[in-house]
Protein backbone atom coordinates (compact mmCIF):
# COMPACT_ATOMS: atom_id res chain seq x y z
CA UNK A 1 0.00 0.00 0.00
CA UNK A 2 2.99 2.71 1.16
CA UNK A 3 4.42 1.91 -2.42
CA UNK A 4 1.25 2.43 -4.43
CA UNK A 5 0.85 6.11 -2.11
CA UNK A 6 4.61 6.88 -3.30
CA UNK A 7 3.81 5.93 -7.04
CA UNK A 8 0.58 7.79 -7.09
CA UNK A 9 2.66 10.74 -5.20
CA UNK A 10 5.66 10.70 -7.79
CA UNK A 11 2.50 10.64 -10.86
CA UNK A 12 1.29 13.37 -9.08
CA UNK A 13 4.02 15.95 -9.06
CA UNK A 14 5.46 14.55 -12.58
CA UNK A 15 1.77 15.56 -14.22
CA UNK A 16 2.39 19.18 -12.39
CA UNK A 17 5.75 19.62 -13.71
CA UNK A 18 4.81 19.03 -16.83
CA UNK A 19 1.86 21.75 -16.87
CA UNK A 20 4.38 23.89 -15.83
CA UNK A 21 6.67 23.51 -17.90
CA UNK A 22 3.80 23.69 -20.51
CA UNK A 23 2.60 26.96 -19.09
CA UNK A 24 6.27 28.54 -19.15
CA UNK A 25 6.76 27.17 -22.58
CA UNK A 26 3.92 28.90 -24.17
CA UNK A 27 4.45 32.34 -21.65
CA UNK A 28 7.85 32.30 -23.22
CA UNK A 29 6.60 31.87 -26.54
CA UNK A 30 4.38 34.26 -26.27
CA UNK A 31 7.18 37.35 -24.53
CA UNK A 32 9.33 36.61 -27.40
CA UNK A 33 6.83 36.79 -29.90
CA UNK A 34 7.05 33.54 -31.30
CA UNK A 35 3.70 32.83 -32.10
CA UNK A 36 3.38 35.59 -34.70
CA UNK A 37 4.89 33.05 -37.09
CA UNK A 38 4.06 29.90 -35.29
CA UNK A 39 1.29 27.81 -33.55
CA UNK A 40 1.34 24.93 -31.37
CA UNK A 41 -0.69 22.33 -33.94
CA UNK A 42 -0.66 24.43 -37.15
CA UNK A 43 1.14 25.78 -39.51
CA UNK A 44 0.98 29.78 -39.44
CA UNK A 45 3.71 31.63 -41.69
CA UNK A 46 6.28 29.32 -39.63
CA UNK A 47 5.54 25.11 -39.05
CA UNK A 48 2.96 23.88 -35.98
CA UNK A 49 5.69 23.15 -32.82
CA UNK A 50 3.81 19.67 -32.81
CA UNK A 51 5.61 19.53 -36.77
CA UNK A 52 8.83 20.73 -35.48
CA UNK A 53 8.75 17.93 -32.61
CA UNK A 54 7.91 15.13 -34.63
CA UNK A 55 10.99 16.19 -37.25
CA UNK A 56 13.62 15.94 -34.48
CA UNK A 57 12.20 13.01 -32.20
CA UNK A 58 15.34 10.95 -31.19
CA UNK A 59 17.67 13.38 -32.60
CA UNK A 60 20.30 13.80 -29.60
CA UNK A 61 21.74 16.78 -31.24
CA UNK A 62 18.20 18.16 -31.89
CA UNK A 63 18.14 20.56 -28.68
CA UNK A 64 21.30 22.05 -30.00
CA UNK A 65 20.89 22.51 -33.55
CA UNK A 66 17.23 24.42 -33.13
CA UNK A 67 18.90 26.59 -30.29
CA UNK A 68 21.22 27.51 -33.11
CA UNK A 69 18.63 27.73 -35.69
CA UNK A 70 16.03 29.94 -33.29
CA UNK A 71 19.62 32.16 -32.60
CA UNK A 72 20.82 32.55 -35.69
CA UNK A 73 17.39 32.51 -37.98
CA UNK A 74 18.15 29.99 -41.22
CA UNK A 75 15.78 28.65 -43.73
CA UNK A 76 15.05 26.37 -46.41
CA UNK A 77 14.09 23.28 -43.91
CA UNK A 78 10.45 23.64 -43.69
CA UNK A 79 9.78 26.04 -47.07
CA UNK A 80 10.91 29.50 -48.84
CA UNK A 81 9.84 31.58 -46.09
CA UNK A 82 13.21 32.33 -43.74
CA UNK A 83 13.24 32.45 -39.59
CA UNK A 84 14.34 35.87 -38.44
CA UNK A 85 17.54 35.72 -36.05
CA UNK A 86 16.22 35.88 -32.33
CA UNK A 87 19.20 37.39 -30.90
CA UNK A 88 17.84 39.13 -28.52
CA UNK A 89 16.50 36.41 -26.29
CA UNK A 90 18.77 35.01 -23.75
CA UNK A 91 20.09 31.83 -24.00
CA UNK A 92 18.39 30.58 -20.90
CA UNK A 93 14.46 31.45 -22.55
CA UNK A 94 15.93 29.92 -25.84
CA UNK A 95 16.65 26.59 -24.25
CA UNK A 96 13.39 26.55 -22.43
CA UNK A 97 11.95 27.53 -25.63
CA UNK A 98 13.10 24.91 -27.54
CA UNK A 99 12.51 22.07 -24.85
CA UNK A 100 9.07 23.43 -24.71
CA UNK A 101 9.15 23.05 -28.59
CA UNK A 102 10.63 19.84 -28.18
CA UNK A 103 8.22 17.81 -26.10
CA UNK A 104 4.98 18.71 -27.88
Amino acid sequence: MKSLKIALVAASLLTVGTTVMAEDGLALAKKNGCLACHAVDKKVVGPAYKDVAAKYKGQADAEAKLVAKVKHGGGGVWGPMPMPANAKVSDADLHALVQWVLAQ
